[in-house]
């Protein structure tokens, strides 16, 4: 079990949503944050709400240099938590090509830059935490989700990589898929999203995986089956069934 008292992490996407809410379990916990995200405001807000230390940082991730002096403001770390994300659904009959390569360069590319600044630092010193947020969606193709599903099975496959890489190391590498979640990004959809979790509850599964230690947890557990199962079908099957 992890002790989280004292421990200096990095929440990059805490302003509202699952990082706000975990970020406030993490506080209450003992661990002491920096918070980042573009909006300084709403990061002013949480750390005044929050019980214990805690350093706003804005950064934008898809900016290399925003990501590499928020990095350097940040000083030592013991883990970093990359919960930055958007999202908009979108057919491919109805290609927009900004919105698509945004969900790539946040979800995607922005995690690489920020986890460019983390790694070589755990590496060296042979500690560190890092733990990433993914999706359901990222274990296959889904019909709606291009930009986003794509965005995250790259992500999930940037985590195994780091994982492989790093097992016999001292730095420990984690990810979480959740399903639906309460939040603006949900609230663009029109669809009735089975399962559905509040910031809060969503948080005390995340909390729960990276205290107990693990590579990857999804959840909901009943509805995550079915995407992780989904996995086995061969193309034509899962065509069938999905879209």
């Amino acid at each position: 079990m992890r002790d989280w008292n004292g421990k200096r992490y990095w929440l990059v996407g805490a302003s509202e949503g699952l990082g706000r809410a975990l970020a406030l379990k993490m506080s209450r916990a003992g661990a002491e944050l920096i918070l980042s995200a573009r909006s300084g405001e709403r990061l002013e807000a949480l750390a005044a709400e929050l019980p214990g230390r805690a350093r706003v940082v804005p950064m934008d991730i898809a900016d290399r240099e925003s990501v590499k002096a928020a990095r350097a403001e940040a000083g030592e770390i013991d883990g970093m938590i990359f919960l930055a994300g958007v999202y908009w659904p979108l057919s491919a009959k109805a290609w927009d090509a900004e919105a698509v390569e945004t969900m790539f360069d946040v979800n995607l590319t922005g995690a690489a830059r920020v986890l460019g600044e983390v790694v070589p630092g755990f590496v060296a010193r042979d500690r560190g935490h890092i733990v990433l947020t993914g999706s359901l969606s990222g274990f296959r193709g889904l019909p709606g989700a291009i930009g986003y599903a794509a965005s995250k099975a790259g992500l999930y496959s940037l985590a195994e990589s780091l994982d492989g890489d790093l097992k016999d190391t001292g730095v420990e590498v984690q990810l979480v898929n959740p399903g639906f979640i309460k939040t603006r990004l949900t609230d663009k959809n029109d669809f009735t999203m089975p399962f559905i979790m509040e910031p809060e509850a969503a948080a005390d599964v995340f909390f729960e995986h990276m205290t107990a230690g693990g590579f990857a947890r999804s959840f909901p557990t009943l509805f995550s089956l079915v995407f992780r199962l989904s996995a086995f079908l061969p193309h034509g099957l899962y065509r069938r069934l999905f879209f």
